[in-house]
């Protein structure tokens, strides 16, 4: 190429950029400005979501039909093994190793879409969201008791992550987002748009507000549509016609969820229970995973349900007349087969699983009422759907999540409302006695906070170091009340730090106090500024945030309190008002309620 044509082909190429860039800044502007436009994007991020829902759905039952040799029908549903049974275990093994070498490249766990919403901003790393997918794809394809929704949800909220950092939203907006694309995939994974945008509404945005419906939904429902022109399928329930209910159905069905209540409890905390007892027994952790796939072949020999999510066996297990034993020992297999998977390594999500749990719940109650209880009739298929909705809603939250569910699932307004106060009831049950979901006990156990998806992050990043003075006036302990007198009269300033002759804090001196006991010489003589120095037990550390350091001022009642780099040296660094720090506070709280009302 000669000189003059390299010339022009590098002036074309910086013309295309400036052309790019400034087509990006008019995008921006235009979502920025008219909320139609993120309606518009939220629509992209649907099909995304719902294009990724069929890919992964469609792997997940090539992978079962390869390595199980089935021939049509689910994995869960087989009557036995005719082969794979080693599966389990090698693909354990198999991730088990490349989780250690994932680790060693990147020590921080990956974030999901709640954590993201919460703490981020709606920030998803794309590489550590392709990562979480590819290890719930081969957990779920050697046949762990886990489901793909985590790995829809991730997908679809690191999609959307990704396209809104491309388009530099605003923080509010790209949570919104990040909303979308989890819409999107889970109401493609059931076919269900209402359960797709309430899930997103409830456990990954927090809230329900006037700037996110119009988004949220538009999302769900171009993913649903976009699962079914691929002919993706979606997961589903076939059930009878409920009986019509009466009033006093109520109480007995809200007793049904208080039972799914303690059994989801008991559920998340078996998971951890099972984490620390192979940290008890010192296994390596990439060994751990081929350790929870034996288990798993053990179970699978006892019953094939134990396998994946349990979508076929929910479809075999409705209609079939199962006993009271049978069906509790389906449970108890159930449920140790998924806090084994999860326990051990294995990735994945217990959205289907508690589904299926549930159902079976619900099918035991309604046998040991009919066989125990004759008296109190009940409808064998609402106790089903009850069931189904009360332990999903104990486990993953979202009691409007689950009622939309069933709503769409059978379309009964009747029986809907009756499930709607059992998991409204199963919802505060969980939150007063255990306090959480399953992925924010997740997040607890490696010492997060937060109970859910409402953005705390820019309170968290208002931190005491970025509110306080650094030039807090300062004097020495060992000084007498002259001195202070002397060095500050009345008028110059209210407050001085006391510190040692180390610059140590020893507490906060008030001036009007030093100035109050000049009219006694004789006592004022024997008494040093360490004398009346007060809050010497209470000071504040930079890395604290806004809510933290509120919460010192209230239990120690003072105005201001001095800022030291650590409880242990104690060297003051500077001073923190109450004042200014709840105003900053009150600031961006405000900012806060103006993105969820769609405020600039």
């Amino acid at each position: 190429m000669s000189r003059p044509e390299a010339l022009a082909l590098a002036v074309s190429q910086a013309r295309l950029q400036a052309l790019l860039r400034d087509a990006a800044h008019r995008l921006r502007s235009m979502i920025r400005g008219r909320e139609g436009w993120l309606v518009v994007i939220s629509g992209i991020v649907g099909v995304a979501a719902g294009l990724s829902v069929a890919l992964m759905g469609t792997i997940s039952d090539h992978a079962h039909r390869i390595l199980f040799g089935l021939q049509g029908e689910r994995l869960s549903a087989v009557h036995e093994i005719r082969q794979g049974l080693g599966v389990p275990i090698i693909g354990g093994l198999i991730l088990g190793t490349l989780t250690l070498l994932w680790r060693r490249r990147r020590a921080q766990s990956p974030i999901d879409p709640i954590e993201a919403n919460a703490l981020h901003g709606g920030r998803l790393s794309m590489r550590d969201s392709l990562w979480v997918t590819f290890q719930t794809l081969l957990s779920n394809g050697c046949g762990a008791s886990v489901g793909l929704e985590a790995a829809y949800a991730q997908m679809g909220g690191g999609l959307a992550s990704k396209l809104g950092v491309a388009l530099r939203l605003r923080r509010n907006d790209l949570r919104v987002l990040v909303g979308c694309g989890c819409a999107g995939a889970i109401g493609a994974a059931f076919g269900a748009p209402l359960t797709g945008a309430f899930y997103a509404f409830e456990l990954i945005v927090g809230t329900y507000s006037v700037a996110n419906v119009a988004p949220i939904l538009t999302a769900s429902l171009v993913g649903v549509l976009t699962a079914r022109a691929v002919r993706a399928v979606s997961y589903s329930v076939s059930l009878p016609t409920a009986a019509p209910m009466a009033v006093q159905d109520y109480l007995v069905m809200i007793a049904l969820g208080m039972i799914c209540a303690a059994l989801g409890v008991l559920i998340m905390r078996l998971v951890s229970w099972v984490e620390k007892g192979f940290d008890f027994a010192r296994l390596p952790r990439a060994f751990r995973p081929a350790v929870g796939g034996c288990i798993m072949a053990g179970l699978a020999l006892v019953t094939p349900q134990v396998l994946a999510a349990g979508h076929g066996a929910l479809r075999m297990d409705l209609p079939a007349k199962l006993g009271i034993g049978a069906l509790a020992l389906l449970i108890c297999l159930k449920v140790l087969a998924s806090t084994i998977s999860l326990g051990s390594g294995f990735r994945g999500g217990l959205f289907f699983a508690s589904l299926f749990l549930g159902a079976l719940t619900g099918k035991l109650f309604a046998a040991v009422m009919t066989a125990y209880v004759p008296s109190i009739a009940v409808e064998p298929t609402v106790c089903i759907l009850v069931g189904m909705a009360t332990l999903a809603v104990a486990v993953v939250g979202g009691p409007l999540t689950m009622s939309f569910l069933v709503l769409e699932t059978t379309g009964d307004f009747a029986v809907t409302a009756i499930v709607l106060a059992a998991s409204v009831v199963t919802s505060l049950v969980v939150r007063e006695t255990f306090g959480y979901s399953f992925s924010t006990w997740r997040l607890h156990l490696r010492g997060e906070t937060i109970r859910g998806a409402i953005d705390v992050g820019w309170m968290r990043s208002l931190t005491v170091g970025r509110m306080m003075r650094r030039d807090p006036e300062t004097i020495l302990g060992e000084a007498g009340l002259g001195e202070l007198r002397r060095r500050f009269p009345l008028g110059s300033t209210q407050r001085v730090v006391v510190v040692d002759t180390d610059g140590r804090y020893q507490g906060v001196a008030l001036i009007a106090e030093a100035f109050a006991s000049a009219d006694k010489p004789e006592e004022d003589a024997k008494l040093t500024v360490a004398d009346i120095a007060h809050w010497r037990n209470t000071p504040l550390t930079p890395e604290m945030n806004i809510k933290e350091a509120v919460a010192i001022f209230d239990r120690s009642e003072s105005e201001a309190l001095a800022v030291v780099d650590s409880r242990d040296s104690r060297k003051v660094l500077g001073l923190l008002t109450e004042g200014y720090a709840l105003r900053r506070y009150a600031e961006e709280l405000d900012k806060a309620r103006q993105g969820l009302a769609g405020g600039a």
